[in-house]
């Protein structure tokens, strides 16, 4: 198997709600850190595991977002970080699989089942400054599931009249990954970006999505 290290300023997942039984609600999260073994030709046991930082939430309305931080939602101060690990289990066409993550919310563990598609790969220059540092494969997912918030101690609920509530239970979600090759990360230098502890190698600035977009 080969390994891809998920490129976060491309990588988020989002999340979809029922709000007051008429409508949606989303919401992001975009610092997104891990990494998957992945072959297409061989995909099945595949692997990946990845880190949220849960403190990031993003819906486009502050009051909302400090209420989700808030220990009614993700409760961030005892929480910071949601994680997942899973691995694919079925080829259910030439680029769609299934699989199955342990999904980690609030300390709770729960099995989820994804529906995975593979989007392509494609090869791309790193460049710092003026120069082309070379080549790095990239390949790209979407998985999507739903689950019960309320699996995951996410219990906080508002009711309305008629048996209505404020919030749906079942929560729709969906993880865009994009990932670089390992080995090209590593003979470029650009994993300095992709090591949290790490300074930037020499010689290069800012962050990998702008740097080789």
């Amino acid at each position: 198997m080969t390994t891809w290290i998920f490129e976060p300023g491309h990588t988020e997942a989002a999340f979809r709600a029922r709000h007051m039984m008429v409508t949606w609600v989303r919401g992001l999260f975009k610092d997104v850190h891990g990494q998957l073994e992945f072959e297409l030709d061989d995909p099945v046991g595949s692997t990946f595991a990845g880190e949220i930082d849960t403190t990031k939430v993003w819906t486009g309305e502050p009051e909302r977002d400090e209420h989700l931080r808030s220990p009614d939602f993700f409760d961030v101060d005892r929480f910071p970080t949601i994680t997942f690990d899973g691995r694919f289990t079925e080829r259910t066409g030439d680029t769609h699989f299934k699989a199955v993550a342990d999904l980690t919310v609030r300390g709770s563990t729960r099995p989820v089942t994804l529906d995975v598609a593979y989007l392509g790969r494609w090869e791309s220059p790193f460049w710092v400054g003026d120069e082309n540092r070379g080549e790095m494969r990239r390949i790209g997912f979407d998985a999507r599931t739903t689950i019960n918030r309320h699996d995951f101690g996410v219990a906080w609920q508002d009711k309305l009249p008629r048996g209505g509530v404020v919030v749906s239970n079942e929560i729709e979600l969906v993880l865009d990954v994009e990932a670089i090759h390992l080995g090209d990360l590593e003979s470029t230098g650009a994993i300095s970006f992709y090591r949290r502890d790490d300074p930037p190698a020499e010689g290069q600035a800012g962050s990998p999505a702008a740097a080789d977009v």
